[in-house]
């Protein structure tokens, strides 16, 4: 017998957690559904992160690194697109066909970490 994956959450350390967590709930959509000292646990779907407060973390934007901590799918990312573009969201390219099938759009959070999010083709 095999193990299952049933879930997949996602764990960012970030140095200043209130305004992060706000980013997520009011920019792209996510909802606060626990916070423990030092943490919030947002949500939206079936996608879940978990966010700690490490004020001595050091910054993606600052490292000049170019990797990305996830990779989303969901079923229309064109109407994502629409729904997030707009003040404060960095979108680092909007949504395009890929040569593997994929459509995909790539963002950036206030703290420099980066995302993609991508509907099948």
């Amino acid at each position: 017998m095999t193990a299952k994956m049933t879930g997949c959450t996602y764990v960012l350390a970030v140095p200043d957690l209130a305004p992060t967590a706000r980013w997520w709930t009011e920019c792209m959509g996510f909802e606060a559904w626990l916070d423990v000292d030092g943490w919030a646990f947002l949500r939206r779907d079936n996608c879940y992160l978990r966010i700690g407060e490490c004020p001595d973390a050091i910054l993606p934007r600052d490292l000049g690194d170019h990797q990305y901590f996830a990779y989303v799918e969901l079923d229309d990312v064109d109407a994502y697109h629409a729904e997030i573009a707009g003040p404060g969201v960095d979108i680092i390219h909007p949504p395009e066909d890929r040569p593997w099938g994929m459509r995909e759009m790539a963002v950036r959070t206030p703290d420099g970490h980066r995302i993609m999010f991508a509907t099948e083709l």
